[in-house]
């Protein structure tokens, strides 16, 4: 008896097994004839998403974003484990088109992070000791580097000033690598245009780029720009040096001012300039199709001083401009850089690769004078002034309110190179000068290095 007991017990257990398999099998072949449900319960996350994102999209401000993004990855999350818990259940397709479909938002989600992290504020953040650095050495690099701006070959003993490199607060900077930095730039143009710091910056940037060894195999390519010495010139306007195995092009175009210089009679040595201010460089409008990145800077040469030394005469609409409020040098320049930046941006429709940026002025450093009245900084401390920067607008207003409505991007590195006074040439010189102080330009390897750290982190 206790034995056919255990049988029949046995035999409800197998029936109810079989029910539930059976129950089991209709509920998942009416999921699969009917994902109604499925597709409901993904929808309500996918018209959450966007509502959250469009409360949020009137604040412009970065910090403000972030709260928007972090509520948005835990939506994904929470879904995301829930998805994989439906597909686990059932195989049907139409389930799996649901899926599949809002994958493709998050993917759109990640993709906006990443584009926040390009608009933030590279500017803010600290000077950082780091002995990585510098990224080439100074007693190499001879054939980009000037040797007026080596410091290794001058008389000065401190080097302390090429260990730093700055940390953006808020963005995520990669370090800087030059064989991935030249298969980016891969098949493409980097040109800078703009005064003798912008050569430094260029300079600095071939250095980098090599790591400041002998390259035999970069070409020069200045003739295919136009880029060669004049008879009677000191040198050319410029240079452009293209590395064959990514087909990568850096050059520099020498442009104080960034406006088109003629000068008046072209059969006199020593006739003045028509400097148009209304009129971009020709170099730039000649050659512009063939950038992918343009890096512009002006400033150190708008002063009465300099335009009377280079002869420079001010026009506008094609005619010399004597009165009104242009003749006030500040203003000049302030038209100036307005006027380049608003051809630049009706350019980029036309050229949809090319990234601008505008880079701001570079400070000077003099103390007790110029640079032809005893003016010094000889200080050789770093970060004597404070290591970090914490403002949200450019110390630089007139580049901050030209670019600000276009598509032109601000390079902003004046408040972080305002605390880097020890890093200038100062009195040091392969040919000294009894008096005279470089507060303007800076030591190579230096501050320039983190320009270009800043820059390539933003094409």
């Amino acid at each position: 008896m206790k034995g056919c007991n255990f049988c029949i017990l046995r035999g409800r257990n197998v029936s109810i097994a079989l029910i539930v398999v059976g129950l089991t099998t209709i509920l998942l072949w009416a999921w699969e004839k009917n994902p109604f449900i499925t597709t409901l319960m993904l929808a309500q996350y996918q018209f959450r998403t966007p509502s959250e994102f469009l409360v949020n999209a009137s604040n412009n401000s970065s910090v403000a974003m972030s709260p928007k993004l972090h509520i948005e990855q835990n939506n994904v999350s929470r879904l995301t484990k829930e998805t994989k818990t439906m597909e686990e259940i059932s195989t049907a397709p139409p389930p799996m088109k649901s899926v599949m479909m809002f994958t493709s938002d998050v993917r759109d989600t990640d993709r906006g992070q990443v584009s926040k992290n390009e608009d933030c504020n590279y500017a803010k953040g600290r000077w950082v000791a780091d002995n990585r650095r510098p990224f080439y050495s100074g007693f190499g690099c001879k054939q980009w580097l000037s040797a007026m701006w080596a410091c290794r070959l001058t008389q000065r003993t401190d080097f302390s000033f090429e260990r730093y490199r700055w940390q953006p607060k808020e963005c995520k900077m990669q370090e800087f690598e030059r064989f991935t930095f030249l298969k980016r730039m891969q098949d493409k143009t980097i040109a800078f245009v703009g005064d003798s710091l912008g050569r430094q910056q260029f300079q600095s940037m071939m250095c980098m780029a090599t790591g400041g060894e002998d390259s035999p195999e970069v070409e020069n390519v200045g003739w295919q720009f136009g880029l060669v010495k004049r008879r009677g010139a000191i040198r050319p306007d410029g240079w452009a040096y293209r590395f064959p195995k990514t087909n990568a092009t850096i050059l520099y175009y020498w442009s104080a001012s960034l406006s088109n210089l003629v000068p008046i009679n072209a059969t006199n040595p020593i006739s003045d300039v028509a400097m148009h201010l209304d009129r971009p460089p020709a170099f730039m409008r000649q050659f512009l199709h063939r950038f992918d990145v343009l890096v512009l800077n002006t400033g150190h040469h708008w002063n009465r001083g300099k335009l009377t030394q280079n002869r420079w005469v001010m026009h506008v609409h094609g005619t010399p401009y004597k009165d009104g409020e242009l003749t006030d040098i500040r203003n000049a320049k302030n038209f100036t850089v307005h006027n380049v930046v608003r051809w630049l941006d009706s350019q980029l429709p036309l050229h949809p690769r090319l990234k601008v940026f505008f880079r701001t002025i570079s400070p000077r450093h003099f103390l007790n004078g110029d640079w032809n009245t005893g003016g010094t900084c000889n200080n050789t401390t770093p970060l004597t002034k404070g290591s970090e920067v914490l403002q949200d607008e450019s110390s630089d207003s007139v580049v901050e309110d030209a670019v600000k409505g276009t598509k032109i991007k601000i390079l902003d590195i004046t408040a972080i190179s305002v605390l880097r006074d020890e890093a200038h040439m100062s009195g040091y010189s392969i040919r000294p000068t009894n008096g005279m102080n470089d507060c303007l330009h800076w030591c190579l390897p230096g501050v320039p290095d983190t320009w270009n750290e800043l820059l390539v982190a933003q094409i």
